[in-house]
């Protein structure tokens, strides 16, 4: 029997190619995606990704999303109750596993298995270890499809803000700047790929800075008329 799992989802590449892997091993029974969302936006944290098109998203790769939501000005203490809520409904339905598609931070890897512990639940590192130069061309090899939707400013000029993740983005890269944004550089929105039956027609929305970073609103054409409501709030 196959070992049923979440995949802890942020809507970009790295969750995307993590997917794929998984599904590749034939070993797992992939339940759901697994997402943060703060709720006083409606968007995923950190990508800055619209919940919609979240949903469009997730419909597209064919998996059902289990959302857990933080308030915009979340302590430790309310993400850690919140993510503990979260994690015991995937074990009340059968989940034993979370997967996540972090690359080679430890003290990230060392907080996912101590809360994923915690609630009685493994943890599976599918891309762990790899060199990001290798897992950029495999993502460019197997055709996915990703864009930036957040842009560490202090780490990289605004004209990567939007841009598609392309070999030209990669060469332009400066030095110093991991290849997977693995240290928070960028972050990412995947719209198409083996993992999608079919590739998201997406559009760039308004940009906006809060703080050192910038974001870039991803919109799905469908949805244009509609993109007056819920634009990212602006610093004051």
């Amino acid at each position: 029997m196959k070992q049923r799992i979440a995949l802890s989802w942020s809507s970009g590449k790295d969750s995307s190619l993590a997917l794929y892997e998984l599904r590749r091993s034939g070993a797992y029974d992939i339940r759901c995606l697994l997402t943060t969302v703060t709720e006083d936006y409606q968007r995923v944290s950190m990508h800055g990704v619209r919940e919609d098109v979240l949903r469009g998203q997730a419909a597209a790769v064919g998996l059902p999303l289990t959302i857990i939501r933080i308030p915009r000005e979340c302590s430790n203490e309310t993400y850690e109750e919140r993510l503990r809520d979260g994690l015991a409904r995937l074990k009340d339905e059968g989940v034993t596993a979370v997967a996540f598609g972090d690359i080679f931070l430890e003290d990230v890897r060392r907080y996912r298995e101590e809360k994923n512990a915690l609630a009685g639940l493994e943890s599976l590192f599918p891309l762990w270890g790899r060199s990001t130069a290798d897992i950029v061309d495999d993502f460019l090899r197997l055709g996915f499809k990703a864009l930036t939707t957040c842009i560490d400013g202090a780490k990289l000029a605004e004209r990567f803000l939007g841009r598609t993740l392309d070999r030209d983005f990669f060469a332009e890269l400066p030095p110093g700047v991991d290849p997977c944004g693995e240290n928070g550089e960028f972050h990412t929105f995947a719209f198409g790929g083996p993992v999608f039956s079919h590739d998201l027609d997406v559009a760039l929305g308004e940009r906006v800075r809060r703080g050192q970073f910038a974001f870039c609103d991803v919109l799905l054409r469908q949805d244009i008329g509609g993109a007056s409501q819920g634009i990212l709030q602006r610093d004051r």
